[in-house]
């Protein structure tokens, strides 16, 4: 028997349909925290057989938690009221979503084998120390396949996400693939245990925008074939638009609207609504490229090649080399921002780890980088240490990249502190750091977990901005945001960067925002540069075919 034909049979033994089943009812979910913060109030849904269902919001507004409740995955901390029912054989069976003896065992049956999970984030999901292999197998054991068939279904299930060569990739970690590998190999994992209902939780949010679309695709294709239900969590409207069928709004745990997908787009009823589907990022600021002489170049980069090793020799050395980039030219100017831009595994990230170098030993690194007209490569490590204060990065993830054991005092006064600055000085910077972010002083004592995703990406550019840097990268900066979120970080940064003329290497797959905050783009493929010119000759105008695939693709 098949997995999909076992999965129906589950399913329908008691009614002879195949859609508009009932098979999960959620009525007035609530959560409340220990001091009765409401944060998701009175959610009431239900979901057929065959639907997508999208919950959108900004962050913190419920839409994981909500989730995260049917599953029982929550803190015992907090309170959860509420009545959630699953179909099965016998009608609908009532999950024990509260906070009892016994939730976690009753629940294990339904985890994985009935509702099944793609987290937001596979590096962090999937287990750095194992390989594909061994996590796809976890999961077909815990769905009762004998282990003579592991590597069978697995090079199956791997083969039915789109991955190419999927024997090799099962010897692999979670490293060595890229964000779209990973993400596939998750649904993969999912997928084993044949779930009924599938939870995507921001399923796309560090993917390019190509990759967004193939995820979706394959997502919507997959619960065709297995005749699932899938609820849908995304900040991105574009994306929900096109592949939902039924959408709620949520706001501060709130249902704000609720219906088909169609009816919301086309005439939404609540006022945050219409805000949220239009978002306006604004423009880029105008710079004038008159009088760009030598000595306003802040970066000039030559034949940037990056090389990491594939394979060793028998003796020790490098076989292999693994091209990442390949012969980059930059130029940028005083107050100009760059944007890198392409699919996963195009190069950006490595470029922008190139430039501030923080490439690790066994990498390659030819060509010349020249920030404001000296030769980083002919720097010693004590003159690179003072030297970096001028090249400063921001990442992707701020909660990754700052200690969460610090306060944002700490966090933000930690260049200045290795430079022997003295503390009075250095309190007085970060307070005003943290008001060129539009941060308030008492926040300097709070720690990483008590701010907004928002909030710590402001945390994160005041420590960069404190140094006083002439070049910043940025490095996927608003993709973990939700779009209000996204909005206000650009308005930020395209003020920061009109008020102190400071340079921006801005790497993102999201071209709205690079559109609204560069006035130069560069796009990857491959570690080759294949167009590059002003932002919106490139956007009006694109050569070649793939930058235009991918502007048709960001505007669907």
């Amino acid at each position: 028997m098949t997995m999909t034909t076992a999965k129906n049979n589950r399913l329908n033994e008691n009614d002879g349909q195949e859609t508009n089943t009932v098979i999960l009812s959620v009525d007035k979910l609530s959560i409340h925290t220990d001091v009765g913060v409401a944060l998701v109030d009175a959610l009431s849904y239900e979901l057929t057989q065959g639907q997508t269902l999208a919950i959108v919001g900004e962050s913190g507004s419920g839409k994981s938690i909500a989730s995260l409740a049917l599953l029982g995955l929550l803190p015992n901390s907090l309170t959860i009221t509420g009545k959630v029912q699953l179909a099965d054989s016998a009608g609908m069976t009532i999950l024990p979503i509260a906070n009892e003896k016994g939730r976690n065992t009753a629940l294990r049956a339904v985890r994985g084998q009935r509702i099944g999970m793609v987290f937001q984030e596979p590096m962090t999901a999937l287990n750095p120390l194992h390989t594909v292999a061994k996590q796809i197998a976890e999961s077909l054991r815990l769905s009762g396949i004998p282990k003579k068939q592991w590597r069978v279904q697995s090079i199956a299930l791997l083969d039915d996400v789109n991955i190419t060569d999927p024997a090799d990739k099962l010897n692999r970690y979670p490293h060595e693939l890229s964000g779209g590998q990973r993400q596939r190999v998750m649904i993969a994992m999912a997928l084993a245990q044949q779930p009924d209902i599938l939870i995507a939780d921001e399923p796309t949010t560090a993917l390019d925008v190509t990759l967004q679309h193939e995820i979706l695709e394959l997502l919507d294709d997959l619960k065709r074939q297995h005749n699932m239900a899938m609820v849908l969590i995304s900040h991105d409207l574009n994306l929900v638009r096109r592949y939902s069928d039924d959408v709620i709004v949520m706001r501060q745990g709130k249902t704000i609207e609720q219906g088909q997908t169609a009816a919301v787009f086309n005439q939404p009823k609540a006022e945050y609504t219409r805000t949220l589907i239009q978002q306006d990022f604004g423009q880029a600021l105008t710079i004038l490229d008159d009088n760009k002489s030598e000595q306003s170049t802040v970066l000039q980069v030559n034949a940037l090649q990056v090389q990491f090793p594939m394979e060793k020799s028998l003796f020790g050395g490098t076989k292999r080399w693994f091209e990442a980039v390949k012969g980059l030219d930059i130029t940028l100017h005083k107050g100009q921002a760059l944007g890198i831009v392409g699919e996963s595994g195009s190069g950006k990230t490595t470029t922008a780890l190139a430039l501030s170098q923080l490439l690790g030993n066994t990498a390659r690194v030819d060509g010349q980088i020249v920030v404001n007209g000296q030769d980083i490569a002919a720097l010693s490590k004590r003159e690179l240490r003072t030297f970096r204060s001028q090249i400063q990065m921001v990442f992707q993830d701020p909660f990754a990249s700052i200690n969460p054991r610090m306060t944002v005092m700490q966090i933000v006064e930690e260049g200045l502190l290795v430079q022997g600055v003295d503390k009075a000085t250095r309190q007085q910077a970060v307070i005003d750091s943290l008001a060129t972010v539009h941060l308030p002083a008492e926040f300097s004592q709070r720690y990483p977990h008590e701010l907004s995703g928002g909030q710590r990406q402001r945390v994160a550019l005041a420590r960069a901005l404190i140094m006083q840097p002439s070049l910043l990268i940025l490095d996927e900066p608003t993709s973990a945001l939700d779009s209000t979120t996204q909005v206000t970080v650009v308005n930020l940064l395209r003020e920061i960067q009109q008020k102190l003329q400071i340079s921006y290497v801005f790497i993102s797959h999201d071209l709205k925002v690079v559109r609204a905050l560069c006035q130069k783009i560069m796009v990857l493929k491959d570690g080759t540069c294949v167009e590059s010119g002003s932002t919106e000759d490139v956007f009006y105008n694109p050569q070649h075919p793939y930058v235009r695939r991918l502007l048709q693709a960001s505007s669907t």
